[in-house]
Order: structure tokens, then C-alpha cells, then sequence
């Protein structure tokens, strides 16, 4: 059995079931987390001026059970304020920066967190992402999805840097306590 638990937390239209999520989920497991993938409720309901409330409406109860990393793309970058509030390490794929919702409780934050973006997706700013955390991963000409163009080896060679920077990342910091609600 696991010793520590990862929350993944989805982007809007990219589920846990996008290589994202997959290979992360996998290095993970591999560094003995429990990974519990959220599955939005109700996403055909959700008007963006909401978002940070549904996304905290839906994640704070599996929270409350226990986390001791939580893994969120774009979407789920909405639980920035949870995160912070709970003390628990991060890792954001994609985090929509421009929107203060996300990038504020970043900033108040004292857990450790990663930042992933691409250089081509309009929510990444990776000066600001490197004004909040001396973790970030920077892929060039990568989309919202961190795919870049070209030959698709270009995209599973970015994925890889990434996954190696969550393994480090996860190995040095996150899960270093059991956060729990209860």
C-alpha cells in the first residue's frame, strides 16, 4: 500500500486520461503515492466566471481525506487557494497565471510548488512563473497541452523533462507530511 497520495485535478477538455496525466500518474506511483484522479462533475455547468469556486466545491472533499501532493492543469489551477490554504505542495500543468484567482494565492503561498507552460500557450508567463517559484518548467513553442510543433518527438521529449522535474520535484518536496481536513 502507498504511503502518500496525489490528487490529479483536470484541465476543462484534458482529463486524467491525456499523457499528461498518464506519465505523471505513473512516476507517481512509481514513487510510491496512492493517485486518486478527479473526475469533474457536472462540467457541462460550469460558466468560467464560477470556476474557482466549482473547482474548490469539487476538490475540497476529496482534499479532506488526506493529500500530500495535488497535481492540477489549467482548470485545476482554480485550487491554487486550496493548496495554499492547506499547506499542500503542488505541481501546476499549465496554470492559467493571467487570471488573479490563480496567480495571488501563488504568491502567499508557502508550500512548494512547480509551474509548467509553454512559451506558445496564451495562459503561461514565464517571467511571473519564475517570480513565484524557483521550480518551472519552461517548454519552448509548447501549446496548452505542451505539445509543440513538429515532429511528434519534440512533444514526448518535452513530457519526459517534465516528468523528470516532478519526479525530483516529488522525491525533495512533496509529500514530505500528510496534509488531512480531518
Amino acid at each position: 500500500m502507498a504511503d502518500r497520495r496525489a490528487v490529479l485535478a483536470p484541465g476543462r477538455g484534458y482529463d486524467t486520461r491525456g499523457p499528461l496525466f498518464v506519465y505523471l500518474g505513473e512516476a507517481l506511483r512509481r514513487l510510491g503515492f496512492d493517485v486518486h484522479e478527479v473526475t469533474w462533475q457536472r462540467l457541462d455547468e460550469l460558466r468560467l466566471d464560477a470556476a474557482p469556486d466549482w473547482v474548490a466545491a469539487q476538490l475540497a472533499p476529496v482534499l479532506d481525506d488526506g493529500v500530500d501532493l495535488l497535481v492540477g492543469k489549467s482548470l485545476g489551477s482554480f485550487a491554487t487557494p486550496l493548496a495554499a490554504e492547506r499547506g499542500i505542495p503542488a505541481v501546476w500543468l499549465t496554470p492559467l497565471l493571467h487570471d488573479p484567482h490563480v496567480r495571488d494565492p501563488l504568491s502567499r503561498t508557502t508550500s512548494p510548488f512547480l509551474l509548467a507552460g509553454g512559451t506558445a500557450d496564451p495562459s503561461w508567463d514565464g517571467e511571473v512563473a519564475r517570480r513565484l517559484s524557483p521550480h518551472v518548467v519552461e517548454v519552448a513553442d509548447a501549446d496548452h497541452s505542451l505539445m509543440v510543433p513538429g515532429p511528434l518527438a519534440g512533444s514526448a521529449e518535452a513530457l519526459g523533462r517534465l516528468c523528470t522535474a516532478v519526479e525530483e520535484f516529488a522525491r525533495t518536496t512533496g509529500g514530505a507530511a500528510t496534509v488531512s481536513g480531518r
